[in-house]
């Protein structure tokens, strides 16, 4: 009798445990989805203001360096110059270091300076770097201990990602499998849902609308389109591959020859500027209207893909602020939709494929990049999504746009390796 009271009184506790950490982590994640969400949906309608007043004004694009300047001085002056970015954020999910709350408002204000003067980059740097200040900053503020403050920066991750992308299932899976690529940290699924959820639907209320389209022209499984469609996933696998050396060598160069940050960003700026005056306009910014075009019509130019890679390795390379996912989406759908003319796809939904196959190529996501598929574009073509996709994870190799980023387990054969992306 006295060991069944006993196992009663133990089993109890254990429920009591489960039942406290519920509640806490889901106030934690409502809390920090509110405030993510808010914040997100503040820094979208910031961006799409910005890059409709650029718009209108192309001529702001030729002033590039000056918002350059002011983007150095931001970093300068905060003191957060050559270690706050996107790997800060990664690194401190899996290892004991500190998220500065300074470096919120400073990516907000740089990634908005960028878009407004027309330098070629995404929102996704952003949004990874400002959830990790709002979650470290509530894991502090409650008192978190340092393995619960670690699930606080993916909750806030999770968050801002689905705020700025409408898309809460891939912002969740990816804050989860983008820190260590072969181990998924299962603890974080329920803080990462509610916090994601809950930033969808305060841009919701906002007036935002998730971005989806629809997939008009879906080909029959058969061999052949699958073949066709592997076409497209190693094509993925090895524009992903240039992308992320390009940006690795050109960053690494622009440092090497020009030591002063100031006459880095005024260098890089120059460059885009001059581009600019050369090509036009088409490749400054987010390249929102070029990625639909690609995915509603098939429309892409025959070397869009290989300029928008030009533009946004000069851009992030030389010092300017914002990410890479979304001139990922621009490269992988223009590429998608070249090839597809070529080997007897229907353009739209070659486009579709390539725009997910490279974004798993440059992030290390698989299971990220096929629920990305599914908010993006529906389920109707999934098994077409998961070939490109496997495709394009396994010949990408270990290079990636995080070098915060732990490959922890061979691409190849059941090995853990332990490596940091490339």
């Amino acid at each position: 009798m006295e060991q069944f009271k006993n196992t009663m009184k133990h089993d109890a506790t254990r429920v009591r445990q489960y039942i406290v950490s519920f509640l806490k982590w889901t106030l934690i994640a409502l809390v920090t989805g509110g405030i993510g969400g808010g914040l997100g949906a503040g820094f979208r309608y910031a961006v799409t203001y910005v890059t409709e007043f650029r718009t209108a004004n192309p001529w702001m694009c030729y002033l590039l360096p000056v918002g350059g300047v002011i983007i150095a001085f931001l970093y300068r002056v905060t003191k957060l110059s050559g270690h706050a970015d996107t790997n800060l954020i990664i690194n401190s999910v899996r290892e004991e270091g500190k998220v500065p709350i300074l470096l919120a408002p400073v990516i907000f204000l740089s990634t908005v300076i960028t878009h407004l003067f027309g330098g070629s980059a995404g929102r996704e740097g952003a949004a990874l770097q400002l959830g990790g200040c709002i979650g470290s900053f509530i894991g502090r503020g409650v008192k978190l201990d340092e393995k619960d403050m670690h699930l606080a920066v993916m909750c806030g991750m999770s968050g801002l990602f689905s705020a700025l992308f409408g898309t809460p299932l891939t912002a969740t899976i990816f804050a989860m499998e983008v820190i260590s690529v072969g181990i998924i940290y299962y603890s974080a699924f329920l803080p990462c849902i509610v916090s994601a959820l809950t930033a969808y639907g305060v841009t919701l209320l906002c007036g935002l609308r998730p971005t989806a389209y629809r997939l008009t022209e879906i080909p029959a499984l058969t061999v052949p389109t699958i073949l066709l469609v592997a076409v497209i996933g190693v094509a993925a696998a090895l524009v992903s591959m240039a992308f992320c050396i390009s940006l690795e060598q050109v960053h690494k160069l622009a440092a090497r020859f020009f030591k002063n940050e100031y006459l880095r960003v005024i260098v890089g700026g120059c460059a885009v500027a001059l581009l600019t005056l050369l090509i036009g306009t088409r490749y400054n910014g987010i390249g929102g209207e070029v990625i639909a075009a690609a995915v509603v019509q098939g429309e892409a130019l025959p070397y869009d893909f290989i300029l928008k890679i030009l533009f946004t390795v000069i851009t992030i390379g030389f010092g300017y602020k914002g990410g890479e996912i979304i001139p990922t989406f621009f490269i992988g759908a223009t590429m998608g939709a070249l090839i597809g003319g070529w080997i007897g796809l229907p353009p739209q939904f070659a486009a579709a494929i390539g725009l997910v196959a490279l974004f798993c190529g440059v992030v290390n996501c698989p299971i990220a990049s096929l629920v990305l598929s599914i908010e993006l574009f529906g389920s109707e073509g999934l098994l077409y999504f998961a070939v490109a996709i496997c495709l394009s994870y396994m010949l990408s190799g270990y290079y990636g746009l995080y070098s915060g980023q732990k490959i922890m387990y061979s691409k190849r054969r059941a090995r853990y390796i332990n490596r940091n992306a490339k």
